[in-house]
């Protein structure tokens, strides 16, 4: 069973910037595609940036783009979500997404969740 764990969620000051991080022991992370997904209060859970196998393309919900980054860390197994000039409307529970599921969100198949680490971000 794939078990997604995510880190570097916290409470930053708009303006502020954040580096989430998700790994697996279950597979090569850059094999697969994968994505990050956030819910804030009282909202739908929306998909905030995704990732094609090998990094060959990603793409972003229009609010981050030009601000957040994701990409993979081949060293560490590692997916990340660099985040920049957050702003208090990006406060939310994150979560990493993994594919073999049957969500699919701009063409990968998600169906494994992490826990979700949050992110607070205050004006």
């Amino acid at each position: 069973q794939v078990q997604l764990v995510e880190s570097g969620g916290g409470a930053v000051q708009t303006g502020g910037s954040l580096t989430l991080s998700c790994t697996t022991s279950a597979y090569t992370m850059t094999n697969r595609c994968a994505g990050w997904f956030r819910q804030g209060p009282g909202k739908e859970r929306e998909a905030v940036a995704v990732i094609t196998a090998h990094g060959i393309q990603t793409r972003y919900h229009d609010s981050v783009k030009g601000r957040f980054t994701i990409g993979y860390d081949e060293a560490k197994n590692t997916l990340y979500l660099q985040m920049h000039s957050l702003k208090p409307e990006d406060t939310a529970m994150y979560y990493c997404a993994a594919p073999m599921g049957n969500m699919v969100v701009w063409g990968c198949p998600f169906g494994v969740w992490g826990q979700g680490t949050q992110v607070t971000v205050s004006s």
